[in-house]
This record gives structure tokens, C-alpha cells and sequence, in this order.
């Protein structure tokens, strides 16, 4: 754990945010005494637990029918898509 004032803390952010993002405890001390501490979030910024992706999390979990899904679009919904207009 290392503790920073305030001043240092301003000028040195982004190597404070590194330091803890690595697992270290950085405090911000006002006037010498502590104010904060700076600490890795638990959480990734999507909102997601940080950690390695598991491959296969998601087996058996998806439910993708086998019909309809993949067919080719019937031809006038085709063409609506395309810009093709049937008049």
C-alpha cells in the first residue's frame, strides 16, 4: 500500500489507476492524514465480473430452433428489404 497527497495524486492519475488496476492499494491522503483509498473495481466496465472468458459458459443454455431461423426470406419480404418495391 502506497499513499499519495492529493497534489501528486492530480498530476499522477493514470499511473495511480494502473498501479491499482494491477492489485495494488494506493491512498490519497489530504493534508497528510487519509482521505481515500484507490482500488481496482470488482466489476469490468460493462458491468461484467473481470476475469478469463470460460469457453462453452453458454452450452445448453441457448435455445435456437433449427426451423425457420436459417430458411431464405420469402421473396416479397426479401425484396422490402432490398428496396425492391412490388407495385
Amino acid at each position: 500500500m502506497s499513499t499519495v497527497n492529493i497534489g501528486e495524486a492530480r498530476a499522477r492519475l493514470s499511473s495511480l489507476v494502473s498501479r491499482a488496476e494491477r492489485g495494488e492499494e494506493v491512498v490519497i491522503a489530504r493534508r497528510g492524514k487519509p482521505a481515500v483509498r484507490l482500488v481496482a473495481c470488482a466489476l469490468s466496465a460493462t458491468g461484467r465480473p473481470k476475469g478469463p472468458r470460460q469457453p462453452g459458459a453458454l452450452k445448453g443454455k441457448l435455445d435456437i430452433p433449427d426451423s425457420a431461423f436459417f430458411d431464405p426470406l420469402p421473396e416479397e419480404e426479401l425484396g422490402a428489404w432490398e428496396g425492391r418495391s412490388e407495385d
